[in-house]
């Protein structure tokens, strides 16, 4: 069995494919969804459409008056770069020339775990994509932008300079209105409050809230719902079901509740959320934004002795480049990856907590 015959990006990149399709998939996945440019430059148009203006009126024969155009900001950067890698060494080899006996369940274990190590890389590279997605929804202390440090690198990109999105759209809840004084907050109130904001700029309705286990319990143990509940169903009860919540956020103020506990672990391999407790997103239905991949190096160079590489998921390559002395072979997965957030202005967010 030759070393270098073995791990082809081919065959990851085909099994990593096969096993995330049965994977719950991101939130933000489906928020932001893929798209691939080349190259780093990354353009996008944030535009303040607001409620539409009745047309002019005017004499036949007359020339049109022209208005001025609705604000729109053009948004222009460099999407940051990401990669990393395992090394498959001669010692790892010795344990594999074991799959020669088809009998030996040992070898078995020993290619499984190398291929899990290598579907991680691949793994990883979805995470940065969803920690990017969850940072702009979840923006913390309404500083709505994205901060990735580590290695010695600084990825800080910020989506709202001037504050003007954090101004019209950030509600933090203070004194009674926190979420954790179960007998003073009124939740009816406070995001009726901003839905009513964000129709009055954008005429925008919202349809979803989004939150993690974390805050919709928060939401749950208040008064203020459970006598809602009282007021809607006639039953008065010490226990209240997370559907039962769902119904009565739904039939009181028309939004949906997707509660989201996905974790991830950080460069550390510290376990993170990437929703953070107490905030509260308010998203109206369809797409938020585009999930933009650029080429990487490794796929605009790449494909030609000593590297093969293969493309996933839209833009992650996956590269295998042999060492003849020793004989070594690295897995590499790389990606250029950043958000675009065009509809940045038609999505609230609540700080509950303190």
């Amino acid at each position: 069995m030759k070393l270098t015959e073995l791990f082809q990006p081919q065959v990851v990149a085909a099994n990593w494919t096969e096993a995330a399709s049965n994977a719950v998939p991101y939130l933000g996945a489906g928020l932001f969804p893929a798209q691939q440019k080349m190259g780093l430059d990354l353009s996008w148009i944030k535009g303040n459409r607001g409620l539409p203006i009745s047309l002019m009126p005017s004499a036949f024969d007359a020339q049109a008056t022209f208005r001025d155009r609705v604000g729109v900001t053009i948004n222009e950067t460099q999407m940051p770069f990401f990669r990393e890698g395992y090394k498959i060494k001669e010692k790892d080899r010795q344990e594999l020339l074991r799959a020669a006996d088809s009998g030996d369940p040992y070898a078995t274990a020993v290619i499984a775990q190398i291929y899990n190590d290598l579907y991680d890389l691949v793994d990883g590279a979805e995470v940065v994509a969803e920690r990017m997605r969850m940072q702009l929804l979840f923006p913390v202390g309404g500083d709505m932008g994205i901060a990735i440090k580590a290695n010695g690198v600084d990825y800080t990109y910020d989506y709202d300079p001037g504050d003007a999105w954090k101004s019209t759209n950030y509600f933090a809840m203070s004194g009674t209105g926190l979420w954790t004084n179960t007998s003073g907050a009124d939740p009816f109130t406070q995001i009726e409050t901003v839905q009513n904001a964000i129709r009055s700029t954008s005429g925008t309705e919202l349809g979803t809230m989004v939150m993690n286990s974390t805050t919709f319990n928060l939401l749950k143990n208040l008064d203020a719902l459970k006598n809602r509940f009282l007021t809607t169903t006639g039953r008065s009860v010490a226990y209240i079901t997370k559907g039962e919540v769902v119904n009565v956020i739904g039939d009181t103020l028309g939004l949906n509740i997707a509660v989201y506990d996905k974790q991830y672990r950080n460069e550390n391999k510290v376990a993170a959320k990437f929703v953070p407790d107490g905030y509260v997103a308010l998203i109206p239905n369809g797409a938020l934004g585009s999930t933009w991949r650029g080429t990487t190096p490794e796929e605009a160079d790449g494909g030609e002795a000593p590297m093969s590489v293969s493309i996933v998921n839209g833009g992650v390559a996956i590269s295998r480049i042999v060492e003849p002395h020793p004989v070594n072979v690295n897995i590499i997965a790389s990606e250029i990856v950043l958000p675009s957030f065009e509809r940045m202005d038609e999505v609230a967010v609540m700080k509950v907590t303190a």
